[in-house]
């Protein structure tokens, strides 16, 4: 069983962000709100932007790193709107399918990270009273996975950007 560790994603990171990005896209493509080729089609000057914005105010990212290989397995952002400075909205969840499962814990390992950090506990503190996210109607395994940390459904479901004939769950999670 290999060992991780969490790495707190930045600008430097961009062709890795690039590669777990098009990994997650070919994985669970209704899971995220751009496609494969989208994403393709993205400058490196793009990949430098979008591997530093959790490097801002509000806002993190991370990565869980096999200690092993070097492979990067899985990925977490989060950030605060301007607008609601109360909420913390947990975006880009991924985990390599050979890293999931309960018994390995890099999702709980990057879960635990994120709300730490929407709790206030870490660098760029957010201190916001609850995380809250958007999942896919049809990503049971997703939605199980949440359930049992502790999310509940708050009844509101919003159109899937590229499918508006299907539903995104709202979910959330007290922090206090």
């Amino acid at each position: 069983m290999s060992e991780y560790r969490i790495h707190l994603v930045r600008p430097e990171d961009a062709d890795r962000v690039r590669t777990m990005r098009l990994a997650m896209l070919q994985d669970a493509p209704m899971a995220y709100l751009e496609t494969y080729e989208q994403a393709l089609d993205r400058t490196p000057e793009e990949w430098v932007q979008r591997a530093g914005r959790g490097t801002r105010p509000g806002s993190t990212s991370y990565a869980a790193v096999d200690q092993a290989s070097g492979d990067w397995v899985g990925g977490m952002n989060a950030y605060v709107p301007e607008d609601t400075p109360d909420t913390a909205w947990l975006v880009g969840v991924w985990v390599h399918p050979e890293h999931r499962g309960g018994k390995l814990g890099v999702t709980d390992a990057l879960l635990d990270t994120v709300i730490a950090w929407a709790r206030g506990q870490v660098r760029r503190q957010a201190g916001v009273p609850r995380l809250l996210l958007e999942v896919h109607e049809d990503n049971a395994r997703a939605i199980a996975y949440y359930e049992r940390r502790g999310f509940v459904r708050t009844g509101v479901t919003v159109p899937y950007p590229l499918d508006p004939s299907t539903r995104e769950l709202e979910m959330e999670l007290l922090l206090d």
